[in-house]
């Protein structure tokens, strides 16, 4: 997502007006129902901000002045479905399926609410408040503390969020000590929205975070993961990274990424491998495809990948001879640097292993375009790679950074040629499923054998001649089997 053009907040107000007018129909019949009970009822948070941005959303925040009981029997009267989960905190859930082919429509409602924190904790001790401008004081950002009442469309706007929105910045509420104070996740949310949305954060806000970003020990690793996740995933992640390692958030969260900031001498005998990584993940991002491609934007992986593909170069790295730097070895230990860290920030089990094996994998190109790969090299490429291919392919493109124009075109052209060698022994042999010539029951078969540790050896040794040779056929198989086995009964 590019950065919000810039408009002047009236410009922004008719933007909103035309948004909401077509999302409206629904939320102004459910503030009718709340209205009609005496209540109030306002459209709160993200679904006002991404209005002035030009955008409807498909999931609806309210805030109302009604309890939770209440809101639940309301809102049980105007959907076809509602749930309670939140109701803890205030918050009821309903659907009301769509009309005459229209989306169905998904609500939440909060009770105003002025929560209070433990400094040792970032859960809210829960009070219900009585105003909106109370309610919306509790918010994160300025340009997310903005409503809109309903029915009647009255906009609210107690700190001024409007013109931050129109100036692309984020600030808080109230004091950001105090907000960071109470709920330090909210620093995690500056760098997510930085990401997502293209905006600035307020100097007054940043100097907090600096000051403040060991408070995010107390964030679950789970909260942390979710929005780093949800940073990463945003159409252009950078400035959301720099806001995490310009802050010192980076160093409670992933502090291997600061780390790659390695000092640049007045040699200039290596590159800074932080501000490569960001060039690697623009370009990555760059290389991901449409819905029915063969990688989705966004993908996570990839995209944690490229961050994060020479996190072993500072373990590594050593200053030789005549004033080279060498990391050899840096891909196996970043690949294990890798995963003890996203499991220590508790992303799903598939995630960690394949994050970890592009890492591993994405320099096993380079020996490529220094001579010629056999076949077996080039199958032994693509079956370690497995289901990661597609994602391996782009990693390693997005990998090259050089400024040197005529290094970089021999390179794309290298891996160019590997990838059509991939084509066509792929066409030629089903590379996705290779297998020996010969499968275990025929092995016992021939060699008259009962099921074991031999089978599996045997079928190894097929594989690998597979791997070497391409399709032997199954005379050939049969007689390289007997000869195998021969030779270990001698």
């Amino acid at each position: 997502m590019s950065t919000p053009e810039p408009l002047p907040p009236a410009a922004l107000l008719r933007r909103a007006l035309g948004v909401l007018t077509e999302m409206a129909p629904a939320a102004i019949e459910l503030g009718e129902v709340f209205t009609a009970a005496g209540h109030e009822l306002a459209l709160v948070g993200g679904p006002v901000r991404d209005a002035f941005l030009g955008r409807a959303s498909a999931d609806l925040d309210f805030a109302t002045s009604a309890s939770p009981d209440e809101t639940q029997r309301l809102l049980a009267r105007w959907g076809d479905a509602h749930w309670d989960i939140g109701k803890e905190f205030g918050t009821i859930g309903a659907r009301r399926f769509g009309r005459d082919g229209a989306d169905d429509v998904v609500v939440e409602v909060t009770t105003y609410r002025t929560d209070e924190y433990d400094p040792s904790s970032r859960k809210p001790l829960v009070a219900f408040g009585d105003t909106l401008d109370g309610d919306l004081s509790r918010r994160d950002f300025t340009v997310n503390a903005m409503a809109v009442r309903l029915p009647d469309l009255t906009f609210v706007d107690p700190f001024d969020g409007l013109t931050d929105l129109a100036a692309g910045v984020l600030r808080t509420p109230i004091a950001p000590e105090r907000s960071f104070d109470d709920d330090p996740l909210r620093m995690l949310r500056a760098a997510r929205f930085a990401a997502q949305l293209g905006f600035a954060v307020e100097p007054g806000t940043r100097a907090a975070i600096e000051q403040m970003a060991s408070r995010l020990d107390i964030v679950s690793a789970e909260r942390g993961q979710a929005e780093l996740t949800k940073l990463l995933c945003a159409a252009s992640p950078r400035e959301g990274l720099r806001v995490l390692v310009d802050t010192g958030m980076a160093d409670e969260v992933l502090p291997e990424l600061p780390a790659l900031r390695l000092e640049i001498d007045e040699h200039h005998r290596h590159k800074d491998v932080y501000e490569h990584s960001l060039i690697v993940l623009d370009q990555a991002i760059a290389q991901e495809t449409g819905p029915g491609g063969a990688v989705p934007a966004p993908d996570l992986v990839l995209r944690l990948a490229a961050l994060l593909h020479d996190i072993g170069k500072p373990a590594t790295r050593r200053f030789e001879a005549g004033g080279g730097v060498s990391f050899h070895h840096h891909e196996v230990v970043g690949a294990k640097l890798v995963a003890k860290r996203l499991r220590a920030l508790k992303f799903e089990k598939q995630v960690v292993k394949d994050v970890a094996r592009l890492v591993e994998l994405h320099l096993r190109f380079h020996g490529y375009g220094d001579g010629a790969w056999t076949d077996s090299a080039v199958r032994r490429y693509v079956t370690d790679a497995g289901p990661l291919l597609e994602r391996l392919h782009r990693l390693t493109r997005a990998d090259c950074t050089t400024r040197n124009k005529r290094k970089a075109k021999r390179l794309a052209d290298a891996y160019t040629d590997l990838e059509q060698r991939i084509a066509q022994l792929r066409e030629q042999e089903e590379l996705d499923a290779i297998r020996p010539d010969l499968d275990g029951t025929q092995i016992m078969a021939i060699l008259g054998i009962a099921p074991g540790r031999e089978v599996g050896q045997a079928y190894q040794h097929l594989l690998a001649l597979r791997m070497e040779h391409g399709p032997l056929g199954e005379e050939r198989a049969t007689a390289e089997l007997r000869a195998w086995w021969g030779a270990r009964q001698a």
